[in-house]
């Protein structure tokens, strides 16, 4: 019999502008610490360095984790010319330098090469897994190794200031598995002057944004108390991306056991994902297939919140 994960039953969605320095699991750690959360988890990591949303699950809002995963997300971002790191960042050893500084309108003309669907090399310092081994191991040990470019959606990629030579800030927004460090050692390359990314802030991760975003020094601020809960976001909020149907009383109980479940007639094809709610409360992800829904995610009932 599985043991029962200790903390508290509490499901939600917590936006956190996270500082510069501690790691994207320090942030969930510390969430989980702050709700006494039995389960927690992020959707999708940012560097120690890099700053602004991280989107952090809890409970049963994990399950949905894999469609923020999914949804674009918008960066901006600073490029340091003349400079290539071993890092493709600040944090790095310089490994080559060059005089040479781009025009503006030589970046302007370089970055519709790194818009659309593009393939791009990840960083050697990566959390990508070479014969089962993270990049960044091998790279710290000094190993000489390649990795293989890797497919990308880029759907927007701008100049938005350039106050000096030695700098440009860019906005990205990009899908799942984007770099924004090989987008700036890439981008350096193509203009003949070497280039890193000096700082990097997440704007937002699909249906989440950093403005009204809690801030770490708060989290740890509200830890254990009703003020923190106020900021939690329905689970719901992580499937905005995802068509929604309703169902009947009636098919709650399945649904819930994972059984195919009526549902109400929608705006959804035979054959298409989408998620089910009763009562504005989701029930389960699934496929639609003919009048019901055939789930492959199923939501347990949420707890009331703490002082309601």
């Amino acid at each position: 019999m599985a043991r029962k994960r200790k903390g508290r039953d509490i499901s939600g969605w917590l936006v956190v502008d996270k500082p510069a320095g501690p790691t994207s699991t320090a942030v969930v750690n510390k969430v989980r610490w702050a709700f006494d959360a039995n389960k927690a988890g992020h959707a999708g990591t940012l560097d120690p360095a890099a700053t602004g949303v991280l989107a952090v699950a809890l409970g049963e809002a994990t399950k949905t984790v894999p469609w923020i995963t999914d949804a674009l997300k918008c960066y901006d971002f600073t490029v340091t010319f003349g400079a290539a790191t071993n890092t493709d960042d600040a944090e790095g050893e310089v490994t080559a330098t060059s005089r040479s500084r781009p025009t503006d309108a030589e970046i302007e003309a370089a970055l519709p090469a790194f818009t659309g669907d593009i393939m791009q090399v990840p960083p050697a310092f990566s959390a990508v897994k070479i014969d089962g081994e993270r990049a960044y191991a091998r790279a710290r040990d000094g190993e000489t190794f390649e990795i293989a470019a890797r497919p990308l959606h880029v759907a927007e990629l701008t100049l938005r200031d350039r106050a000096h030579a030695d700098h440009a800030t860019l906005r990205m927004v990009c899908g799942k598995g984007g770099y924004v460090r090989a987008i700036a050692r890439d981008l350096g390359a193509t203009l003949g002057c070497l280039g890193h990314v000096r700082d990097l802030r997440r704007v937002w991760s699909g249906p989440f944004a950093v403005d009204g975003a809690i801030t770490y020094p708060e989290v740890e601020r509200m830890a254990r108390t009703e003020a923190l809960d106020a900021w939690l976001h329905p689970l719901e909020r992580g499937l905005s991306d995802l068509p929604m149907l309703t169902c009947p009383a009636a098919s709650v109980a399945r649904l819930r056991n994972g059984n195919p479940g009526q549902v109400f007639p929608g705006n959804v094809a035979y054959g298409e994902e989408a998620w089910v709610s009763h009562d504005g409360v989701a029930i389960a992800i699934g496929r639609l297939m003919g009048a019901e829904l055939h789930p492959s995610r199923v939501f347990a009932a949420i707890p009331e919140p703490r002082g309601e």
